[in-house]
């Protein structure tokens, strides 16, 4: 059996949905209101917003399938960024209430929106995103959300005064969706949790805790992947963009196999790891990065296949997957799905 592939979450927006990414704003991650355009786009939309979305899906979802991704994304195309659009859909986090705060150990700093009163979930909203999305395709399609350490870190807390304290209320929130998804039918269910990788002493001490909050009463049927990159790049090919330590791996893996987590997603293709990381796997599926998302040259064939095959003295292959290091918003289309394509061909020499 070949290494199975996925994608991570987003992918370049088609060129009729009018929703900025996050990184790719005036001003950049640095600017002063980096999801102010968010409503501009939707209202640009009007009345056409949902059958746009629903082409853009399609369109999406069809690139990866025809790379030969088993297990594909919407490309996050309702979202200006993979944890705002899901805080808009939580009672208790203001939009209008700016706060400045630097984040990701200083990497950026930026104006958040801002918890004002408990945090809970509000109606759900990712069985519709998903049910769209698999109208595409006979291939399951997995949903993406943030997890409550890195929300915790990317909002501005005004009401909690502790982030553990915020983080449990924020993984009930996410609970909620979570088993709306599982509910409706969906079978692949990720929460990323990059701050992981950044605040590992905060992960062990109670990011964990809260994470299997998020997941408690998922059902057996449900594959609960969580995804730990080291940090997203502000621009491509910029080699020296800020990364969480790499050590990061090492000290969260045993307790991530611990877990109730069924995969996790690392990042290898941007810099490679010491590929006896994956030993410490003893049950958890790991979902290998090969493909950098923060290059523009496409990767061969041969570099991937090798990597794959470099790992597999390390973990059993129905326990390894394949996929980009993280999100491929920044490459384009052309660029994204020729790394795809490069990656599910290597994949598929591979067992």
């Amino acid at each position: 059996m070949a290494i199975r592939t996925t994608t991570i979450g987003a992918y370049p927006k088609p060129d009729f949905i009018p929703i900025v990414d996050w990184f790719r704003a005036e001003g950049g991650m640095d600017t002063a209101d980096p999801t102010a355009a968010y409503l501009d786009g939707l209202k640009a939309m009007g009345d056409e917003a949902e059958a746009l979305f629903a082409r853009g899906a399609r369109e999406i979802i069809q690139d990866q399938v025809s790379a030969g991704i088993d297990i594909p994304t919407d490309g996050e195309v309702r979202r200006e960024n993979y944890i705002h659009y899901h805080c808009r859909h939580i009672a208790g986090i203001d939009f209008t209430t700016l706060t400045e705060k630097v984040l990701r150990g200083g990497a950026y700093a930026a104006r958040l929106p801002t918890v004002v009163a408990p945090v809970k979930a509000a109606a759900p909203f990712l069985p519709h995103d998903w049910k769209v999305a698999q109208a595409c395709t006979d291939r399951p399609v997995k949903v993406t959300m943030p997890g409550p350490l890195t929300i915790t870190d990317t909002i501005a807390d005004g009401h909690y005064g502790d982030p553990k304290r915020l983080g449990a209320d924020l993984g009930d929130a996410l609970n909620a969706e979570v088993l709306a998804l599982a509910e409706a039918g969906c079978t692949h269910i990720q929460i990323d949790e990059p701050v992981f990788a950044r605040k590992a002493a905060e992960a062990l001490d109670y990011g964990f805790d809260n994470l299997e909050r998020a997941f408690a009463h998922c059902p057996p049927g449900v594959t609960r992947t969580v995804h730990m990159c080291c940090g997203y790049p502000d621009a491509l090919d910029n080699p020296d963009y800020p990364k969480a330590p790499q050590q990061a791996y090492l000290d969260l893996a045993r307790a991530l196999d611990a877990s109730s987590i069924d995969a996790v997603s690392l990042e290898d293709a941007h810099r490679h790891n010491d590929l006896s990381l994956l030993e410490l796997f003893g049950r958890t599926t790991v979902i290998l990065g090969v493909v950098a998302i923060a290059r523009s040259r496409v990767e061969t064939v041969d570099e991937i296949r090798d990597r794959l095959t470099a790992a597999r003295e390390h973990i059993d292959a129905d326990r390894l997957m394949a996929a980009p290091d993280c999100g491929l918003g920044l490459l384009g289309r052309t660029l994204a799905l020729s790394k795809l394509t490069q990656l599910c061909t290597a994949a598929a020499q591979v067992t």
